[in-house]
């Protein structure tokens, strides 16, 4: 049964960037304010009960990090094989990336239960937030299996174009949080415990309608049958062929930041960091539509690949960079604008009032990032969605780590040009990835447009 998603798919892609984009966009925007709530409702509870969730934090997002990655190869293959019109190969695919989903999630729930203790005890933290820390991540461990489900699953559904599932899923889910963590925290006198329940529960909740769309109203494109389940190699090896790298790629960005960081301090001491927080904070709500955009590209460009035509291929490519371009732009305006009234949320306090100019200052610098990242992270989604995952992953690590890091490093200790050195450093490192990641981008949709031209003749 062909659904409007797969429809969506297999017509005009520029219709199909945009229709897959909104939702996703709306997803993210509420996973994102849940992430601020989320980290208001915990900052009552005091100094070491946030400091446990900031501990916690970059292990937990090696585990998205990874179950994101599962998600977008799984979305790559299925995308690809709808455009080869070729149900079967998508059922196995979904049937295959849910498995690896599950055996991926019981692996790390129980190797991060092991292990948890010990690499908290390295990073040095008084006994109180050690504590804390363990008291939260013990139950949100738990939900890794789920979350790995979760994630998978919306990639599966993103492949066959039913954004609206995902975007139901993922807001639903993030929604939920916010009102359960006053519940749970204060009502319920939980504690930091309280924040772990809360989370878990709005994982399962999101699983339970993922579970009903994919195995009881069964109304998806594709037919998961958990009987008679037959792992194969192949698709296997096709799902982590994209999925892993994906993967790693978003790891580095998490590494460059911590550098980044440490640049930051180095230059500006302790306000170096308040600063960088606040404004990069403000960055990344920018890029959230982007994001957004991003897994439309993927699933659009994967079905045109599948479909052999290079044409529609390169016109959703280029159609989503004018997009995002367009909304960078505008944010990019908002910011340059705005800065000062910006600025004024995140200083309000005596002692916040300190930061205000050099916050309005990075604001103003970090806002020229915006324009260059639909060159590169769509061109990223692209190569995702025709399969080549490394090809993703190198242009992520070369924006991030490699990039972005130099020319902060050469502006901050070779030239001696302080703070705005990092934010100059992240500016010129991306615009500088975002020309030689399009021209690869350009250069690898003609390579696929000559391979199908001598593949049909």
């Amino acid at each position: 049964m062909e659904t409007k998603g797969v429809k969506l798919l297999q017509g005009d892609p520029k219709r199909a960037i945009v229709k897959l984009s909104i939702p996703m966009i709306f997803a993210m925007l509420v996973q994102t304010m849940y992430n601020l709530v989320d980290g208001i409702w915990v900052a009552g509870l005091g100094p070491a009960a946030l400091a446990a969730i900031g501990a916690f934090f970059p292990i937990f997002m090696i585990i998205i990090s990874l179950a994101s990655g599962l998600g977008v190869g799984a979305s790559s293959v299925i995308a690809r094989k709808i455009g080869e019109k070729n149900k079967n190969e998508a059922d196995k695919a979904a049937v295959n990336s849910l498995a690896i989903a599950v055996i991926f999630g019981l692996t790390f729930m129980i190797v991060s239960l092991a292990l948890i203790k010990p690499v908290l005890e390295v990073l040095g933290t008084s006994k109180e937030v050690l504590d804390e820390t363990l008291k939260y991540a013990y139950i949100v461990i738990f939900s890794i299996p789920l979350l790995m489900f979760n994630n998978v699953s919306n990639g599966i559904l993103r492949g066959e174009g039913d954004a609206k599932k995902a975007m139901y899923a993922i807001s639903i889910g993030s929604i939920l949080n916010i009102f359960l963590d006053p519940l749970f925290i204060y009502t319920f006198k939980l504690g930091i415990k309280g924040a772990a329940y809360a989370t878990v529960f709005s994982i399962l909740v999101s699983a339970i309608l993922i579970v009903f769309w994919l195995f009881i109203k069964k109304d998806t494109y594709v037919s998961i049958h958990i009987k008679g389940m037959k792992l194969e190699a192949k698709i296997i090896n096709d799902i982590l062929r994209v999925g892993i790298p994906s993967s790693i790629a978003q790891i580095a960005m998490s590494v460059a930041m911590f550098v980044l960081n440490v640049f930051a301090v180095k230059a500006g001491k302790d306000l170096g960091i308040a600063v960088f927080t606040s404004a990069w904070r403000i960055i990344n709500f920018g890029t959230v539509p982007l994001i957004g955009i991003a897994t439309a590209v993927t699933s659009v460009t994967g079905a045109a690949f599948g479909q052999r035509d290079a044409k529609k291929l390169k016109t959703a490519y280029l159609y989503a960079i004018r997009f995002g371009e367009i909304i960078s732009l505008i944010v990019m305006s908002s910011i340059l604008i705005f800065a000062n009234y910006i600025a004024k949320a995140f200083t309000y306090s005596e002692n916040g009032a300190q930061i205000y100019s050099e916050l309005v200052n990075a604001l103003r610098i970090l806002s020229l990032f915006l324009p260059g990242v639909p060159f590169g992270m769509f061109t990223s989604s692209m190569f995702q969605g025709t399969g080549y995952g490394i090809r993703s992953m190198i242009v992520s690590i070369n924006r991030t780590i490699i990039m972005q890091v130099l020319f902060s490093y050469l502006y901050v200790f070779v030239f001696n040009i302080g703070l705005n050195g990092v934010w100059w450093g992240i500016v010129t490192g991306n615009a500088i990835s975002a020309a030689i990641t399009f021209t690869w981008g350009i250069f690898t949709v003609k390579s696929i447009d000559r391979k199908f031209f001598y593949q049909n003749r």
